[in-house]
C-alpha cells in the first residue's frame, strides 16, 4: 500500500509551508505500510520555539485555506518544543532542533520510502547543522571579545 494522492498532495503543501517559514531539514516518509493510522509523516525543525510555533501556524493555515484541511488534533502548542498535527491522512511533527536531534525520528522510519517534496523544502537540509555551526562561531567570537 502506498499513500494516497490525497496525502501527497497535504505533505506537498504543508513542506512548502514549512520551507517559507524558514523551517530546517524538511523531510517527508510514507508510513502506510508499516501503519495503519496514517499514509505519512512531514518532519521539520526550527531553532526556537517562536520559530516552531510560526512553522505550525503558516501549515495549519495553509493547508485549512488551500486544500480545506484541519488537524483533528494538534499536541505540544504549549511549550512549542514538539507541535504534531494529526490530519489523519498525514501527520506533521515540527520540533525545536534539539528536540529534533535528541529524537531522532528519522533514525526509526528511515527504512520507509522518502516522499519527493517542493525543491525550497529539499533545500532545507542541513540548515539546522548549518544554523549550529553559526551559532558556535559567534559564541566563540563572544568568547574572545570578553
Amino acid at each position: 500500500m502506498t499513500a494516497t494522492d490525497r496525502s501527497i498532495e497535504l505533505i506537498k503543501a504543508a513542506a512548502q509551508a514549512a520551507a517559507d517559514k524558514l523551517a530546517h531539514d524538511i523531510i517527508a516518509y510514507d508510513v502506510s505500510d508499516v501503519l495503519s493510522i496514517t499514509d505519512a509523516f512531514l518532519l521539520a525543525s526550527a531553532p526556537n520555539d517562536r520559530q516552531v510555533k510560526s512553522i505550525v501556524d503558516e501549515i495549519e493555515e495553509r493547508l485549512n485555506k488551500e486544500l480545506g484541511a484541519k488537524p483533528v488534533r494538534r499536541e505540544g502548542d504549549r511549550d512549542a518544543r514538539w507541535v504534531l498535527l494529526d490530519y489523519v491522512d498525514i501527520v506533521v511533527h515540527v520540533q525545536h532542533s534539539e528536540e529534533r536531534v535528541f529524537y531522532a525520528l528519522e533514525r526509526l522510519w528511515k527504512d520507509c520510502p522518502e516522499i519527493d517534496l517542493p525543491a525550497d523544502a529539499v533545500a532545507t537540509r542541513g540548515k539546522a547543522e548549518e544554523h549550529a555551526k553559526t551559532q558556535a562561531g559567534e559564541a566563540d567570537l563572544d568568547g574572545e571579545l570578553s
